[in-house]
C-alpha cells in the first residue's frame, strides 16, 4: 500500500510538472518526466510495483499529451516511453535486489567474522560457544538461541539447523520451541552460511591446541631433563667428591620426574643399606638422612634390588613392616622404584625414588636409568682412579724403597771396601822401600783413582736418597742442589715446618730433575727455585731464562715426576715456549696430618 501511494503521487506531481514543459518541449519528449517515479518506486518496492508505475504513467502521459494531438509520431513516442519505462524500472528493480543482497552478504559476513573471532580466539570451546550462541540471539533478535555440540532431545528446544562436519554431525543451532514460523524462518535465514565451518575449526583449533600443549610440556620436560643430565655428567667429568655428586643426582633426578622424594642408596659387604644422597620435594625436613643404614632384609625398594639384582617396584608401603616404611609412610608415600646400579660388573647400590601415587608410571622407570648410568660411570671411575693411584703409590714406594736400598748398599758395603782398598794401598805405598821409586808412583796413583771412584760413588749415592734431607728437611737438600748445579740458582725456600717424606722425596726429585735438564738443554744463565708451603698445600716453581722448547712428553724423566705428582693428589704444569725459557709449577696438597712425626720444622732460607 506504501509503495502503490507513492507511485499514484509520483505520477499525479509528473502530470502536473509536465503541463508548463509543453509549452517549450515538443509533447513526444515529455515521457521523460515520468521516468523517475517509475525508477524510484522500482529501486525502493521492486519490480511488481515499478511496472505498475510505468502503465499508470504511460495511460497519464497518453492520456494528457498524445491523445491531445493524436498524431502518428506521438503514438510512437508513447510506446517508446512504455518499453523504456518498463525495462527501466526492470533494471532499477534487479539493481535493488543486488544491493539487498549485497548488504545481507556484508551483514552476514560481518556476523561470520565476529563468530570466528569469538569462537577462534577463545581458550575454551563450550565457552566461546555461549558467547557466540549470545551474540546470534542478538544479532537475529531471537532470545532463548543457543549453538550446543552432541545434540540433545530436548523437547523444549526446535532445532533450526544442523552443524555437520562431512557426513557427521558435530552440533546444533536451536531456538525455544514456542517460536513464530516466521521468527523460525527469519532466523533459518539470518545464520551465516560458514557456522559449520567455523564450528569445525573452533574444535581442531581446540584439538590443535591441547596438542601443541602436550607436545611443548613434553618437549619441556625433556629439555629439562637433558639439562639435569648435562649437569650430572660436567659434576662426573670435574670428577667431584662422590657426596657432593650423590646428592646432586638425587636432587636433579627428584627435580626431571616430579616424585615426592629420591635418594642414592649403596649396598655394604655386611649386608646393610646405607643413604649416600637424597633430597626431598617438601623441603629438607622431609629428607631421609644421609648415612642412614638399615638391613636388607628390612622391607624396602632397594632391599627388594639388592636381593633381585634387577629393577624392583614397591606398591605396598601403606602396608609394609619396618621402621624405614614407617619413616616414609608419615610423609604419604605409596610407591616406589628401585633401578640397580652396577659398577664394573658388581652390585654396587640403588637409585630410588618414592611417590605419593598408587604406582608410578614405567616411563619413570626409563628416566631414573638414564641418572643410574652416570652414577655408575662415576663410580666405576672413581674406582679405577683409585686403583690407578694405588698402583702408581705402589711403584713409586717400590722405587724409593730400592733406591734406599741401593744407597744402604753402596754406602754400607761396595764404599766401605773402597775406603778400605784405598786404606790398604796407602799403606802399602808407605811401606815400600825408597828405592822402589816406579811402584810406589803407580800405588799411588792407583789410590788417587780409587778417592775418585769412592767421590763418584758417594756423588750416586747422594742422588740416590739425599742422607741430609732425612736429617735437616727439605731446605738443606734443597741448598745442596744448588750447589752442585752448573747454572746459577737462585733458590728461595719458605718452609715452616716438614712435612711427610713421601713429599719431601718427590719436591727433591723434581728439583734435581729440572737442574739436570737445565744445564743438559736450556743454555741458561740463571735458574730461579721457588718454594712455599702454606697450610694446606706446597707451591714449588721452577723457571729459567733460556731458550725454552721442552717437550714434556719426550721425556721419560718428566713424565715420572709427573706420576709422581699425581699419586699426591697435586698437578703440575710446564711451560716453555720456544725463546722464552721454561717454568715448571707444582702444587702439592699438604694435609695435616703431613706433620705428624715431624722431627722439627726447617726455617726459610734464601740463597744464591
Amino acid at each position: 500500500m506504501p509503495g502503490i501511494l507513492t507511485g499514484a503521487l509520483l505520477v499525479a506531481v509528473e502530470t502536473l510538472v509536465a503541463y508548463p514543459l509543453t509549452k517549450i518541449a515538443p509533447p513526444s519528449s515529455l515521457g521523460l518526466v515520468y521516468l523517475p517515479g517509475v525508477l524510484a518506486v522500482s529501486v525502493v518496492w521492486g519490480w511488481g510495483l515499478g511496472t505498475l508505475t510505468a502503465l499508470v504513467s504511460a495511460l497519464a502521459f497518453g492520456y494528457f499529451h498524445v491523445m491531445k494531438i493524436d498524431t502518428g509520431p506521438e503514438w510512437v513516442a508513447l510506446a517508446v516511453f512504455l518499453v523504456v519505462a518498463l525495462l527501466s524500472g526492470c533494471f532499477a528493480a534487479l539493481a535493488r535486489s543486488a544491493a539487498v543482497e549485497a548488504e545481507r552478504r556484508r551483514q552476514e559476513a560481518a556476523l561470520a567474522a565476529e563468530l570466528a573471532r569469538v569462537l577462534l580466539n577463545g581458550e575454551d570451546c563450550r565457552a566461546a560457544l555461549r558467547t557466540a550462541s549470545d551474540r546470534l540471539a542478538v544479532e537475529l533478535a531471537a532470545p532463548g538461541l543457543m549453538i550446543e555440540l552432541e545434540p540433545s532431545a530436548d523437547d523444549r528446544l526446535r532445532t533450526v539447523t544442523e552443524l555437520r562436519d562431512h557426513d557427521r554431525t558435530i552440533g546444533r543451532v536451536a531456538v525455544p520451541a514456542d517460536f513464530p514460523e516466521p521468527v523460525f524462518q527469519r532466523v533459518l535465514d539470518g545464520l551465516p552460511r560458514s557456522l559449520d565451518a567455523l564450528l569445525c575449526a573452533a574444535l581442531d583449533r581446540e584439538t590443535t591446541a591441547r596438542a601443541l600443549k602436550t607436545s611443548h610440556d613434553e618437549l619441556q620436560r625433556v629439555a629439562d631433563e637433558q639439562a639435569a643430565l648435562r649437569r650430572v655428567a660436567t659434576l662426573v667429568a670435574h670428577r667431584v667428591a662422590p657426596e657432593e655428586l650423590f646428592v646432586a643426582v638425587a636432587d636433579e633426578m627428584g627435580r626431571v620426574l616430579k616424585v615426592e622424594n629420591t635418594a642414592i642408596t649403596r649396598f655394604d659387604l655386611d649386608g646393610r643399606i646405607h643413604v649416600v644422597g637424597t633430597w626431598s620435594a617438601r623441603g629438607p625436613e622431609f629428607l631421609i638422612s644421609g648415612g642412614t643404614s638399615w638391613p636388607v632384609d628390612e622391607p624396602s625398594v632397594a632391599g627388594m634390588v639388592y636381593r633381585t639384582r634387577r629393577l624392583a617396584r614397591m606398591t605396598d608401603y601403606a602396608t609394609a613392616s619396618g621402621g624405614l616404611c614407617a619413616q616414609v609412610r608419615q610423609q604419604g608415600i605409596n610407591s616406589g622404584i628401585g633401578i640397580p646400579i652396577v659398577a664394573e660388573g658388581r652390585l654396587w647400590g640403588a637409585t630410588v625414588a618414592l611417590s605419593v601415587e598408587p604406582d608410578l608410571p614405567s616411563s619413570v622407570e626409563a628416566h631414573m636409568l638414564e641418572f643410574t648410568e652416570l652414577i655408575a660411570t662415576a663410580i666405576a671411575n672413581a674406582q679405577m682412579r683409585q686403583q690407578l693411584t694405588a698402583s702408581r703409590a705402589r711403584v713409586v714406594a717400590a722405587s724409593d724403597e730400592t733406591r734406599r736400598r741401593i744407597e744402604r748398599d753402596l754406602h754400607d758395603g761396595t764404599q766401605q771396601r773402597l775406603i778400605s782398598l784405598g786404606l790398604r794401598l796407602r799403606a802399602a805405598e808407605a811401606t815400600a822401600s825408597p828405592d822402589m821409586t816406579e811402584l810406589k808412583e803407580q800405588l799411588a796413583g792407583a789410590s788417587e783413582e780409587l778417592s775418585g771412584v769412592v767421590e763418584d760413588l758417594q756423588e750416586l749415592s747422594r742422588g740416590l736418597h739425599p742422607v741430609i734431607m732425612s736429617r735437616g728437611g727439605l731446605a738443606p737438600a734443597l741448598r745442596t742442589l744448588a750447589r752442585r748445579s752448573a747454572v746459577p740458582v737462585e733458590l728461595n725456600v719458605s718452609a715452616p715446618r716438614r712435612l711427610a717424606e713421601r713429599i719431601e722425596v718427590t719436591v727433591y726429585y723434581i728439583v734435581s730433575e729440572a737442574l739436570t735438564n737445565v744445564t743438559k738443554h736450556s743454555k741458561a744463565s740463571t735458574v730461579h727455585v721457588d718454594l712455599m708451603i702454606e697450610e694446606s698445600r706446597l707451591l714449588l716453581s721452577v723457571r729459567d731464562d733460556g731458550i725454552g722448547g721442552a717437550d714434556p712428553a719426550r721425556g721419560s724423566g718428566l713424565i715420572g715426576l709427573r706420576d709422581r705428582v699425581e699419586v699426591l693428589n697435586g698437578a703440575m704444569d710446564i711451560s716453555s715456549p720456544p725463546g722464552g725459557g721454561t717454568c715448571m709449577k707444582v702444587i702439592i696438597p699438604t694435609p695435616t696430618e703431613d706433620t705428624a712425626g715431624a722431627s722439627r720444622a726447617s726455617p726459610g732460607t734464601r740463597e744464591s
